[in-house]
């Protein structure tokens, strides 16, 4: 065995650890990315959710029961979603408004392999509740 006929050898082990590395890096960049895009999402959710479920009907009120308005909780959900730029869907069942949030964050790095964006959906639920849950 020559010298030639290990040539090239230990570029191609080079080749493939920069290859590694860089992906390694593209995960840790871009990850971290997303986590904070994503803590973010669930925070505005979260919100647009209390909000929604803040908007109590006014008929109901005087008629001595609580309840949600409908109309205007998913109205207030979706106004405050609108104010933080993001974009979802909002339910509202009986005393309970959930907000979906989904994020679509472009990679900074992993692009280059051919993950050009990472995409998820973040769910938030709030439900209005007044007086004490329990007795003296």
């Amino acid at each position: 065995m020559t010298a030639t006929d290990e040539g090239g050898a230990l570029t191609a082990f080079v080749v493939v650890l920069a290859f590694a590395l860089f992906v390694l890096a593209g995960l840790v960049v871009d990850g971290g990315r997303a986590i904070t895009v994503r803590t973010s999402a669930e925070g505005e959710a979260a919100q647009a959710a209390r909000a929604g479920a803040a908007q109590l009907s006014v008929e109901a009120v005087r008629d001595g029961t609580i309840s949600l308005a409908p109309g205007p909780a998913a109205q207030a959900a979706q106004r405050y979603l609108d104010a933080v730029g993001r974009s979802g869907a909002v339910t509202v069942t009986g005393t309970t408004v959930g907000v979906t949030v989904r994020v679509v964050e472009p990679t900074v790095i992993l692009g280059v392999v051919g993950i050009d964006d990472l995409s998820f959906s973040v769910h938030a639920t709030a439900t209005d509740v007044h007086g004490v849950a329990g007795g003296d």
